[in-house]
């Protein structure tokens, strides 16, 4: 009977052979890129970037943030490697500390915390264990300011790991390649 739940499924095999989980994770992985990128596309519809926008989000990853279109993008494809908490976390903190009023802090520091910080959170962060032992200090008396270290880890990863990934992917070429032409027009009897 063990031996024959181990030969019907690729599941069972990806327990005990980590080239078919590799292998599979591969292809859910492509799979996944291709429907949420598709997705992104047919949201943007009309509105698509200009290719001039496209370029500024190479300049650096504050720009890609910056850019309705760039955030977007740069959200499809994080989904696409199944690191979206990561985004999400970000935004959940700049939309935490911006809470004007003190009496929402800790309602609002819990449903943060149990999301993306606790150990058993569904959409949990990848962050070091003394800035989580921080981050769950700081929940005794939530400040505007007490997810400011973990925000800062994942800022740091999604720049130094995610963005240049994205900056390398297919996806991001094929935004590229599908942007508006530039709507600034050369200025005739100017010299270039």
């Amino acid at each position: 009977m063990e031996t024959d739940l181990l030969q019907g499924s690729h599941w069972n095999s990806a327990v005990f052979f980590p080239s078919v989980a590799k292998e599979l994770k591969a292809r859910l992985g492509s799979i996944l890129q291709k429907s949420v990128w598709n997705l992104f596309c047919c949201k943007m519809g009309k509105n698509k970037p200009t290719l001039e926008e496209c370029l500024r989000w190479k300049g650096s990853f504050e720009q890609l943030l910056s850019s309705k279109y760039g955030l977007c993008a740069f959200t499809a494809f994080l989904l696409s490697e199944f690191s979206e908490e990561n985004i999400a976390f970000y935004f959940a903190c700049e939309d935490y500390r911006s809470t004007k009023s003190l009496a929402k802090l800790p309602t609002k520091a819990q449903k943060i915390y149990n999301e993306f910080i606790c150990s058993d959170a569904p959409r949990e962060i990848n962050i070091d264990h003394e800035t989580r032992d921080i981050t769950k200090a700081n929940m005794h008396s939530p400040s505007p300011y007490c997810f400011d270290q973990a925000q800062h880890k994942i800022y740091m990863l999604m720049a130094k790991d995610c963005y240049p990934r994205f900056l390398r992917s297919p996806a991001f070429r094929d935004i590229v390649t599908q942007a508006k032409p530039s709507t600034k027009q050369p200025q005739l009897g100017k010299k270039v």
